[in-house]
């Protein structure tokens, strides 16, 4: 299906690589991989470095859903458009279609769920009925489907900039506190009826005139494969770098906790797990 994916892979767009803007952070994105014995591939045909957002979401082993790729926010932009059929065809990458709009981004993961955020419903207009999206995509990814609310001034209404899964049962995510009343309000919510515990993480604005949306701040954007996860830090004023890496010391204490200044690539965005597609020897084994 995919060579080099019988273990846990890791994928990255060839333009992380070959631009300039993001080289030095993806060479050293590749040592860190080199050191912990990851298998590392880079992806060709693609027109930019998210390559979460456009790349087929496994479901099994050896089957994967393309989801239509066609995000609003990227709609003004047809440049950076990713024909994902495209990259599919020149990776030897093999994946069944789906008539649902769903980018990688906006869906974080466990064995038996996975959670969207409702930005989901806004690009699939044509489905007036929400609940039968929703059935419709359980089916399709064989999992349970937890809808939780975008953060509204968030472009890309991702969750994978708010939270992520430590197990079954636990996610980690942006700290309540500092998040907007009606989203933490919702979110309390939803833990409670889907039997969720939460641990809080501080994150940061970090305002520049330059890169208005840029994501330097935001510490749940991080890469986790096999038993390492890799950190996003930022090392400019008002971080909270050194709290950080003793919370997911803390959080994760048997994987290993790497960190890397993603600045670099940041300013523009995104971090780690929106530049990497992960594939997974079995994905529906988890521990």
């Amino acid at each position: 299906m995919i060579k080099g994916a019988d273990t846990d892979t890791v994928f990255l767009s060839q333009l992380l690589l070959s631009d300039f803007r993001y080289s030095e952070t993806c060479r050293e994105l590749m040592a860190i991989l080199t050191k912990h014995r990851i298998p590392f591939h880079f992806l060709s045909g693609a027109k930019d470095i998210w390559c979460r957002d456009y790349m087929p979401i496994q479901v099994s082993k050896d089957r994967f859903v393309q989801f239509r790729y066609e995000p609003s926010y990227l709609k003004p932009y047809p440049e950076y458009y990713t024909d994902p059929d495209f990259v599919c065809t020149e990776n030897g990458i093999v994946a069944e279609k789906s008539n649902i709009i769903l980018d990688g981004g906006n869906l974080v993961s466990w064995s038996d769920k996975v959670i969207m955020t409702d930005r989901f419903f806004d690009e699939n207009p044509d489905y007036s009925n929400k609940a039968k999206l929703v059935s419709e995509l359980e089916n399709q990814l064989e999992t349970e489907v937890i809808i939780i609310p975008q953060v509204k001034m968030d472009y890309t209404g991702h969750a994978d900039g708010m939270v992520r899964f430590v197990d079954e049962s636990t996610l980690i995510g942006n700290d309540r506190d500092l998040e907007y009343q009606y989203w933490t309000k919702e979110m309390n919510v939803l833990l409670e009826e889907n039997g969720l515990d939460y641990i809080d993480i501080p994150f940061f604005e970090y305002h520049l005139k330059k890169y208005p949306l840029n994501a330097i701040g935001c510490y749940v954007n991080y890469l986790e494969v096999k038993n390492l996860i890799v950190v996003p830090i930022f090392e400019v004023e008002g971080n909270k770098d050194r709290e950080i890496k003793n919370i997911f010391k803390k959080t994760f204490p048997d994987r290993i906790i790497e960190t890397i200044n993603f600045n670099e690539i940041g300013y523009y965005g995104g971090l780690l797990n929106c530049v990497t597609w992960t594939v997974q020897s079995d994905p529906r084994v988890r521990s």
